[in-house]
């Protein structure tokens, strides 16, 4: 690291090393953000009612053929045993539908700044995203588990 450094943008220098330090943990801080991020994307879509089979006959059917007429609904009755679960609110599959859509919009948007933080071609900030996102996995995947 130089006394004297140009980083991110043209008139952004750096005059001390402490800028530097700086600049390499807020992009560290970036990338554990976007990580923690993209795992809660991942978690809002996969416990959203809206998303999961609404039809119980759509669930894994074997290839057993015995069991396979067992569970198969006869020409008698073609009505369901159970009844359906209620569709979930029109409303709410929207709202959840727009989180999700925000949560793609930040997470791209995270991504590209990130992109050009290492297109900088500065080693240091370069080794904060890869540490960062790192660290990041690290420490989101396995709150995926818990929640």
């Amino acid at each position: 690291m130089s006394a004297d450094s140009s980083c991110f943008f043209y008139n952004f220098i750096l005059f001390l090393n402490v800028g530097m330090v700086l600049s390499v943990f807020v992009v560290f801080l970036f990338t554990i953000f976007y990580e923690i991020l993209k795992v809660f994307k991942l978690w809002l879509g996969s416990r959203s009612k809206w998303t999961q089979p609404q039809d119980p006959y759509a669930a894994h059917q074997t290839f057993n053929s015995a069991s396979a007429l067992e569970s198969s609904p006869s020409e008698s009755s073609l009505t369901p045993m159970e009844p359906r679960p209620p569709a979930p609110d029109r409303r709410k599959r929207w709202l959840i539908h727009a989180v999700q859509a925000v949560l793609h919009m930040m997470q791209v948007s995270l991504g590209y700044m990130l992109m050009l933080c290492v297109m900088s071609y500065n080693t240091w900030i370069f080794l904060g995203v890869i540490v960062g996102s790192g660290l990041g996995y690290l420490i989101s995947f396995p709150l995926l588990r818990i929640i």
